[in-house]
């Protein structure tokens, strides 16, 4: 088969974070599949069309970039961040295996990119410096009570913790739980940081305490980080610099 299918991360945001192996598959893709905000971040050009289409269709999404990609077609998939951290790659594999036999021979790559949990992190210093843990707190795809036995037992793991999609219109009660839940379990003033739009000109980074935060700190642009109990935070002019040290003592 001539045909292929890229997965490929868009990065957080900025242009010059969008890998150049992303970029290559782009410059040779028939089409572009993706969740319209990510695919209008792909410029139009002669001999590609785009396919963009709305939230929380990933499974039909797949299923139509495998079926042009057994017809020949050059196929990218687009997430923001990296495809393999709650993104499409997953969802493609998911459509692969429930789909006809010819898919599993499909020409399927995943092209990495820098997630925001990476772009947020680097932003703020280091605080994921040594163990962490990343938890979706979106409740479209489990169960809340799973979300809340992860939160607990990252406390009691005393990870860092990077906060997927915190907070929407739709489930503003999700992060309001979320940090009941933190301050119950931590009873500490471990800093959490707020980065919001990062490595976008709207980029915008604020540390409080835990015992501060409030849910009003995010939204869907934002990615929230929790420092372990032993992060960081290094006090200068402007913003501070929030880091965990790689080492732990015993």
């Amino acid at each position: 088969m001539s045909g292929w299918v890229k997965i490929a991360g868009l990065g957080p945001g900025a242009s010059d974070l969008v890998t150049p192996q992303v970029d290559a598959a782009l410059a040779e893709a028939t089409d572009v599949v993706g969740y319209i905000p990510y695919v209008a971040r792909v410029a139009e050009r002669p001999g590609l069309t785009l396919h963009p289409s709305d939230n929380r269709v990933e499974i039909d999404r797949s299923r139509h970039a495998l079926e042009m990609a057994a017809e020949g077609k050059r196929v990218v998939v687009v997430s923001s961040g990296d495809p393999g951290v709650f993104a499409m790659a997953a969802a493609v594999y998911e459509a692969v295996e429930a789909g006809p036999e010819a898919w599993r021979n499909l020409d399927i790559q995943v092209l990495p990119g820098i997630t925001a949990m990476l772009a947020a992190a680097a932003a703020a210093g280091a605080p994921l410096g040594h163990d962490f843990c990343a938890i979706n707190l979106s409740d479209n795809l489990k169960p809340w009570s799973l979300i809340e036995k992860r939160l607990r037992l990252a406390v009691e793991g005393d990870f860092a913790m990077a906060f997927y999609n915190p907070r929407s219109k739709s489930r503003p009660e999700g992060f309001v739980k979320t940090l009941q839940i933190l301050n119950e379990a931590a009873g500490d003033q471990r800093p959490v940081i707020f980065a919001r739009a990062v490595s976008t000109p709207e980029q915008a980074i604020r540390v409080v305490p835990l015992d501060q935060a409030t849910p009003d700190m995010a939204d869907m642009r934002t990615m929230v980080i929790v420092g372990a109990s032993n992060t960081r935070i290094i006090e200068r002019d402007g913003a501070p610099i929030v880091y965990t040290p790689r080492s732990v003592g015993v």
